[in-house]
């Protein structure tokens, strides 16, 4: 044993145990076999940890990981050195390794986390901005603006999201230029005896009969030209119709047959979701109307990995597409890991997950890195015991308010942008505010 089997990630080593870490490397075949190299464990650590700190350079990375070993805190490697054995750790373990724990979270009892005895989760969809190299934007492409290159490669994340937790049942990564349709398909096989909520850029044949093929629920938002013929009314006003392949006619034996409902939220546009839940009486059009809400709760897991844990407008640090889907995996591992503490306190307090603060969180998860104050499983122990005493009077933020706020642009595009380009109807702006709870207004279909 090294001295580089001492390193540990603080709390998060509660789930990311040296035994897991042994057993995903034997998995992969990922085996030490250069004398002197930096060992495969201690850099699925290393690369967890630039995920958890990743403002900081390798070098910051490495003494916070190894200030608890003086031999080792004494000769940290240079950054090249990191960079050879990222790759050749590849993406492939970090992957195994976040498919090793992800998974649904809450409890059978937490509201907002089951509907008539389904899990909800929600599949939505992220970028995360990669360095401008060759490699990176050939492999995952990127915005562009008259047909030239603008912005930086963009890496997508779709993921299948409990919404009660926020945790992650299942991700998939790709490239800009890819859909986020196809991502989703794969990740139906996870999403048994759950019903899923998307947004109306997913509906489609083959997803619909890929995650009914895969025992799940459904319930998305479509457009107007979806679905939009009915074929039988249903006493509550709601219909059945048939969604078909592109370019197939709605009676194609290839099409699937789904429910209808239409509602209105206060006085707004007329809004449309199909779901294969066909009974009105045992699923009624004004729970579900409700339920789809739900479905901003994979935008809050999202704020929580974009704008939190990495950082607002930050950068991924890897120049080569497999150390991008590494670094990747990274993260959604580091902020599952992060889910837990969130929903073991809530659980212990008998609260909301939503109530625990995510940030507070990712700060002591981080201290208990620096101060190494949680690198045995009794010290762990400990740890967690302090954050539970901690919950009610520093990590609660009390129960969730209905708030919104005016979608506009707080600050210019660039700074040599016209004075007056985000200052646009100004008037009409108004800061983020206490609302009363919607109203959600049914639109029968009307029987010809």
């Amino acid at each position: 044993m090294g001295l580089s089997d001492q390193v540990r990630l603080g709390v998060v080593t509660r789930w990311v145990t040296p035994e897991l870490v042994a057993e995903v490397l034997e998995r992969c075949g990922v085996r030490d076999k250069k004398p002197g190299a930096l060992p495969a464990g201690f850099m699925v650590y290393f690369t967890l940890a630039l995920a958890l700190f990743q403002q900081d350079s390798y070098d910051d990375v490495a003494e916070q990981l190894v200030c608890n070993v003086p031999e080792l805190s004494a000769s940290v490697p240079n950054k090249s050195s990191f960079a050879r054995a990222r790759t050749r750790l590849g993406p492939q373990v970090l992957e195994t390794l976040f498919r090793e724990l992800a998974g649904p979270l809450a409890s059978v009892g937490p509201e907002g986390s089951f509907y008539r005895g389904m899990r909800l989760a929600a599949v939505d969809g992220f970028v995360l901005d990669a360095p401008d190299t060759k490699a990176n934007r050939a492999t995952f492409g990127g915005p562009t603006k008259n047909g030239q290159a603008a912005g930086f490669p963009q890496v997508r994340v779709v993921t299948l999201t409990e919404c009660g937790t926020h945790a992650q049942i299942d991700a998939a990564v790709g490239g800009f230029n890819g859909g986020e349709r196809e991502l989703a398909i794969d990740l139906a096989p996870s999403a048994s005896k759950i019903l899923v909520i998307m947004d109306r850029g997913f509906p489609g044949v083959e997803l619909w009969k890929a995650y009914l093929g895969a025992g799940a629920h459904l319930l998305i938002r479509a457009r107007s030209p979806v679905a939009h013929r009915p074929v039988e009314y249903l006493p509550d006003g709601t219909y059945l119709a048939k969604m078909s392949l592109a370019g197939q006619r709605a009676s194609h034996p290839g099409g699937v047959t789904v429910r209808v409902i239409e509602y209105r939220v206060d006085d707004g546009e007329v809004v449309r979701l199909l779901t294969d839940l066909l009974d009105p009486i045992a699923y009624p059009a004004a729970e579900l109307a409700r339920l789809y809400h739900a479905r901003w709760e994979a935008e809050s897991a999202f704020r929580q990995i974009k704008t939190f844990q990495r950082g607002p407008a930050e950068v991924l640090r890897s120049a080569d597409p497999q150390l991008v889907r590494q670094e990747v995996w990274a993260h959604l591992v580091v902020h599952h890991c992060l889910t837990r503490v969130i929903v073991r306190l809530a659980d212990d307090n008998g609260i909301d997950p939503d109530r625990i603060s995510f940030v507070k969180v990712l700060k002591h998860t981080r201290r208990s890195v620096i101060r190494q104050c949680a690198d045995t499983p009794t010290k762990i122990k400990e740890f967690l015991a302090v954050l539970a005493a901690k919950a009610r009077r520093k990590l609660d933020n009390g129960a969730r308010r209905l708030r919104e706020a005016d979608r506009h642009l707080k600050r210019p595009d660039s700074k040599y942008s016209s004075k007056l380009s985000y200052r646009i109807n100004t008037r009409d702006r108004q800061p983020t505010r206490r609302v009363t709870p919607k109203v959600i207004t049914l639109q029968p279909a009307i029987v010809h």
